[in-house]
């Protein structure tokens, strides 16, 4: 009976020293994933999703303000693509928090949903994350 409960302990020291192991493994990666992206800032001109024929227009739209980034998304929101579609709605919300925090939150909240993990995107989300919450 001895001999049976001490193989029991001898297994589960394993196991769990094996799911440890597992684990620190996935903490190493992320963390390995988080200095990467912090070493390579993102150009959100250089993010697939927009026509290069836009990038003037847009421009512009962004000195302009909040009203003029407003009609510029009415305008030409149907020809963009995530990530940068992304990257443009962020801008769009900080411009937009402080005359309505509430339609900032909701197209916040709209890129936070669909913007995957890996996307290029994702580390703005989380550093603009608490103003929005």
């Amino acid at each position: 009976m001895t001999k049976l409960i001490s193989i029991l302990i001898i297994v589960l020291v394993v196991f769990v020293g094996y799911r440890l192991y597992l684990y620190w493994e996935k903490v190493d990666t992320e963390r390995d994933l988080q200095e990467q992206r912090a070493s390579h800032p993102v150009d959100p001109r250089q993010l697939p999703g927009m026509p290069w024929q836009l990038e003037d227009s847009l421009a512009k739209a962004e000195q302009s303000g909040q009203r003029a980034m407003t009609e510029w998304l009415t305008a030409y929101g149907n020809q963009l693509q995530d990530p940068r579609l992304a990257w443009i709605q962020l801008d769009y919300c900080r411009l937009l928090i402080l005359d309505n925090p509430g339609e900032a939150k909701r197209i916040f909240n709209a890129v936070k949903e669909r913007t995957p993990t890996n996307s290029p995107v994702y580390p703005r989300i989380k550093q603009v994350e608490q103003t929005f919450e």
